[in-house]
């Protein structure tokens, strides 16, 4: 994981119309607190780069020194509507005046109108119930009972297997780190259950076999029949690049499980609420997934989750059997509310579309000026990640995915920390809220970045 040091650098100051840096970087007078925080707390949880957050507005990040950042972290796929929107904190504020805090599974109003909405986005809103929870790990694990509880109840013990995909991240829960396909996350679990298998993830550059044989011969090799399989889940892009199936194979593999009455999960927890231009980034293969798992940008806030699914399959667990201490919490709930109702208001799935075409072309532009340090891009909608390697290799290169990402903190560009299999990647995700004019700005901030870390100059 990138590490940051904490000792300041006086770095030159900036004003423009999104942008400010008045002080050096980290701020001299933020050290106190990042000192309480590491007597505090576990070291798991310093891995960002050092600000400290005091206010955020639409597309623009500040701390309470006179320094402001123009946001590509979205607070890691949060802030789809844009950061501390009016309409959300006024219905939390209606909310808290209403002294309705917390209900359990207790019926209230908001419930029904935010799983009536979240029902109005499956594919098929007749078939389809939703299930409120509070975190995206939360869901997939939700998503993995449901399958194997399905498949054991309609065909027995024998259909028993969970397929993922190798560099998969679906959480940090027990069950999501068993369905993830990155190895170095899962030595705590030791044995962990034989049932949970991978495959490679067809994104075409860490693994340039796209072929659905492939999926066929993996499977096969562990000696893993098609009927045996109770589910199979993937997120629907992957979030190490982020990474995207071929259409093809993902109309393959819904045939598959179509075939063999597998229950398929797209993992949508950042990749929905109009990430990359739809609704659903799974929209973008033309399948029709059998669970879906939702967070992150539900909200643009506070801590809720989904599973969206087939009728038939939410409906096996008898009442009271299948609940979650906050599902449903009326906060929470009035501030997906209220998202949703911008996201469409304000036709923000449409702007990803349009800001993506112009975001995806330049970043591009700029990884093919240095195609041996900048390995990889891929992009769609507001969502885009470069990989930065070793010279003229695909091996990892996280010092210089660290060093770029902090040249941009240091002229006022905000990501988190990079991401990918070895810490390698640099990712982008703007509030979908994001201008033109702003998305310019940051993209030529992040070029000047690349070019002083990559050249020297």
């Amino acid at each position: 994981m990138a590490e940051y040091s904490l000792v300041p650098v006086n770095v030159p100051k900036i004003k423009t119309k999104y942008r400010s840096i008045q002080t050096a970087i980290p701020v001299p007078e933020s050290l106190p607190i990042f000192e309480k925080l590491k007597a505090s707390e576990p070291r798991s949880m310093m891995g960002q780069p050092p600000i400290i957050w005091n206010s955020a507005d639409n597309f623009t990040v500040s701390d309470k020194w006179g320094n402001r950042w123009i946001d590509w972290s979205s607070c890691v796929l949060i802030a789809n509507a844009g950061h501390g929107r009016k309409e959300i904190r006024d219905a939390l504020k209606k909310i808290i005046d209403q002294e309705l805090l917390a209900t359990y599974v207790f019926v209230h109003e908001g419930r029904g109108e935010l799983t009536t909405m979240l029902q109005q986005l499956a594919p098929d809103p007749k078939t389809y119930h939703v299930f409120l929870l509070s975190s995206g790990a939360e869901a997939t694990e939700n998503c993995i009972k449901l399958a194997k509880t399905y498949a054991i109840s309609k065909h027995g013990n024998k259909k028993k297997y969970f397929v993922s995909f190798n560099n998969a991240f679906h959480g940090r829960t027990l069950g999501a780190q068993m369905a993830g396909g990155m190895d170095k996350l899962k030595t705590w679990i030791v044995d962990g259950d034989r049932t949970f298998i991978q495959v490679p993830f067809p994104d075409g550059y860490k693994n340039t076999d796209t072929s659905f044989d492939l999926f066929l011969k993996t499977i096969a090799e562990k000696g893993v029949k098609p009927e045996e399989i109770a589910g199979v889940m993937s997120e629907s892009y992957q979030g190490v690049g982020p990474d995207f199936m071929p259409v093809e194979y993902a109309l393959k593999l819904e045939k598959f499980c179509r075939d063999n009455d597998i229950v398929l999960i797209m993992d949508e927890v950042q990749a929905g609420f109009g990430r990359t231009g739809k609704m659903f980034t799974f929209q973008h293969y033309g399948i029709k997934p059998d669970l879906i798992a939702c967070g992150k940008g539900i909200s643009s806030s506070l801590p809720i989750s989904a599973v969206i699914g087939r009728a038939d399959i939410m409906g096996i667990y008898t009442p009271g059997s299948m609940t979650s201490t906050h599902s449903g919490s009326p906060l929470c709930v009035a501030a997906a509310i209220e998202n949703l109702k911008l996201i469409l208001k304000e036709h923000l799935v449409e702007n990803a579309e349009k800001m993506g075409k112009i975001m995806n072309p330049e970043l591009e532009r700029i990884q093919l000026k240095y195609p041996d340090r900048l390995g990889c891009f891929h992009g769609l909608g507001l969502v885009a990640g470069i990989q930065c390697v070793k010279p003229g290799t695909k091996t990892p290169d996280p010092e210089t995915a660290v060093a770029i990402n902090l040249k941009c903190l240091q002229r006022g560009l905000l990501m988190f920390a990079p991401v990918g299999i070895g810490g390698e990647c640099l990712k982008i995700a703007p509030p979908l809220t994001i201008t033109e004019e702003a998305l310019r700005e940051s993209l030529q901030v992040f070029e000047e970045a690349c070019d002083e870390v990559l050249t020297g100059k």
